[in-house]
């Protein structure tokens, strides 16, 4: 190990697995103490491959095999990646915090352990960013947002001030939620939609301006 390094392992190896190796790289070349050691990936066809020249280990239950310090959920899922963090806190591992040295965010701003956060992104001043929160490519967080633990604001996203995101909430792609509303515990926001009302807790609202379809499957058992 480098002296001073952050042995650094991530599980998934899809498409936003490596996004989270590419601010690893980004960010170690801005002067992060990380050392990427490689992906760990459930299926086995993909054991022995290399992404972004970082090495696909094997399993993700062959993690205590390899030597690390910290570990990076590169799931997208809310339910699975809620899953996977509370597997590993229960095992004592620390699961990082990963932001890309393209992101802007406030001084002030508290972040979470286990949060991801892609290039692009800003999140302004007040705000509160749970545990294992994902703030994908270029969204936005205004000021005195709370995004609670294991939601997801999708690329282009956008929060407007005093908003307030629930557990597991995913917010899609491109959405816009308007100033002081909410989105409800694992609800899910549609691509494009615009929240100019509450969503409530479990349920999709799609559309512009956003109406609830259906209750939502974007659900987890939690201990």
């Amino acid at each position: 190990m480098i002296a001073n390094r952050m042995r650094i392992i991530i599980l998934g190896a899809g498409g936003h697995a490596q996004v989270i190796a590419d601010a690893v790289q980004r960010a170690r070349e801005a002067g992060a103490a990380w050392e990427l050691v490689g992906f760990l990936d459930d299926n086995p066809a993909l054991a022995g491959q290399v992404r972004l020249g970082v090495p696909i280990l094997g399993s993700i239950s062959t993690l205590a095999q390899h030597a690390h310090d910290g570990c990076v959920i590169g799931i997208g899922d809310n339910r699975l990646r809620a899953r996977i963090f509370m597997q590993l806190r229960a095992q004592g591992e620390q699961v990082a915090t990963v932001i890309h040295p393209r992101a802007v965010i406030a001084p002030d701003v508290t972040v979470g352990a286990g949060v991801v956060i892609f290039a692009g992104v800003v999140v302004n001043t007040g705000a509160t960013i749970g545990e294992n929160v994902v703030l994908n490519t270029g969204c936005t967080v205004d000021h005195h947002n709370i995004v609670a633990d294991h939601a997801h604001i999708a690329p282009g996203a956008h929060l407007g001030g005093d908003v307030r995101i629930g557990e597991g909430a995913f917010v899609g792609i491109g959405a816009t939620v308007m100033p002081q509303r909410s989105v409800g515990v694992w609800s899910v926001v549609g691509a494009g939609a615009l929240v100019h009302r509450d969503v409530p807790d479990r349920v999709t609202a799609i559309g512009v301006p956003a109406r609830v379809t259906a209750q939502s499957s974007n659900n987890v058992d939690t201990p």
